[in-house]
């Protein structure tokens, strides 16, 4: 673990602490919403627009930390922002406002994460990307076993008292605050003159990236389309007769695979491939899909959520180091800020899309055809798309 540096070590605490306070929210968030008259359609649109947010004002302070050479700052004041969202979200009820908080807490998520990536790129080499973000994924995923752990024994005791657990998640978030004090900035290249740069200009990063990054871009986008949010997944699970103590456990269950397998998978990427172990994950996405559609087994959809904990593991760190691997390090933050951007935008038409299929045609066409678009997806990556620098 010699190449766990103690800035990795930080900004993997400080992602525990965060998704702490969120995944403590992320499974009773549908059930909350649908408490408080949010349909399934508003539901998908919400998450969408969330995201949606999140990934523009990536792409923008991510160009923003590469041109102004810091990234402790749009570190701190992201993860400041997605603390004060989790009270908001109790405060009042009114779909405005509950519009309002969500994408507060997404613009938080926004600030921080090309700069946060960047400064794990530059903590690893070429060939230990894959174990640096495995680590820092399987950190921030913990985070998402310990939150709805501690929401169900909450649940437990106080039935169906969804609101107070919207202040609880502000404690663990103050944390992560706090800890990410102690991220220090490297001296990295950059204007010393005041930054100036417009909203949208991540954008023109397209046209001077290396076509290998454009190739990779195109396949993680067209499967960001398809890829809607989990809370579907959950919405599948209580339709198959969990109730709402089962389905955090499910959850849990997921997000703790999840955490045990994304280290071990990235030190495998670094060995083998990254290519190798991300079309692994985009396999399993596929299968997981398209057993969804025809599955009621309560059994079934459990050991679903088991593979698709591998699918994230296998996917999301290493998506991220094989884009951090094939670009400059100066454009770090600009290049997963953009891949980002573009993929938050393609979150809000899946989730968005997804929530009219089902309400539409029902659960299962909406996971046929989420499975048929990661299939074909799959065969893009295998024939396209060069194996990766490692």
């Amino acid at each position: 673990m010699k190449y766990i540096t103690r800035t990795v070590w930080v900004l993997s605490l400080v992602s525990l602490f965060t998704d702490t306070a969120s995944e403590m929210l992320y499974p009773i968030m549908p059930i909350y919403l649908k408490s408080i008259g949010f349909s399934i359609v508003l539901i998908g649109i919400l998450e969408g627009v969330a995201e949606a947010t999140a990934g523009l004002s990536k792409g923008y302070f991510g160009k923003l930390s590469d041109i102004s050479g810091k990234r402790a700052p749009f570190v701190q004041i992201g993860y400041a922002f997605s603390a004060i969202s989790k009270p908001m979200m109790a405060v009042f009820i009114f779909p405005v406002w509950i519009f309002f908080a969500r994408t507060v807490d997404r613009f938080g998520k926004g600030i921080r994460t090309g700069a946060r990536d960047a400064i794990l790129s530059d903590e690893a080499t070429p060939e230990t990307k894959g174990k640096i973000f495995g680590f820092h994924r399987s950190m921030d995923t913990f985070g998402a076993v310990l939150g709805p752990v501690l929401a169900l024994l909450y649940l437990y005791f106080f039935p169906e008292d969804y609101v107070t657990l919207f202040y609880i998640a502000f404690i663990p978030g103050i944390l992560a605050v706090l800890a990410s004090l102690l991220v220090r900035d490297k001296k990295q290249p950059g204007t010393k003159e005041p930054v100036k740069t417009s909203f949208f200009s991540f954008l023109n990063y397209w046209k001077v990236s290396p076509p290998a990054y454009r190739k990779l871009l195109i396949g993680l986008l067209a499967f960001a389309l398809f890829n809607s949010s989990d809370i579907f997944l959950l919405l599948k699970a209580k339709q198959a007769g969990l109730d709402d103590t089962v389905i955090i456990g499910v959850y849990i269950f997921y997000n703790l695979v999840f955490a045990l397998f994304a280290l071990p998978l990235g030190m495998l990427a670094d060995k083998i491939g990254l290519k190798r172990v991300f079309l692994f994950g985009l396999a399993l996405f596929a299968v997981v899909y398209f057993s969804m559609s025809i599955s009621t087994s309560i059994y079934v959809i459990a050991g679903l959520f088991f593979l698709y904990g591998v699918y994230a593991a296998a996917t999301e760190g290493i998506s991220k180091a094989w884009i951090s691997n094939i670009t400059s390090p100066k454009d770090t933050a600009t290049a997963i800020g953009t891949y980002s951007g573009f993929q938050s935008i393609c979150a809000m038409l899946a989730s968005s899309l997804a929530g009219l299929i089902w309400y539409q045609f029902g659960p299962s066409v909406t996971f046929l055809v989420t499975g048929v678009a990661a299939t074909c997806i799959l065969g893009y990556f295998m024939t396209a798309v060069k194996y990766p620098a490692r």
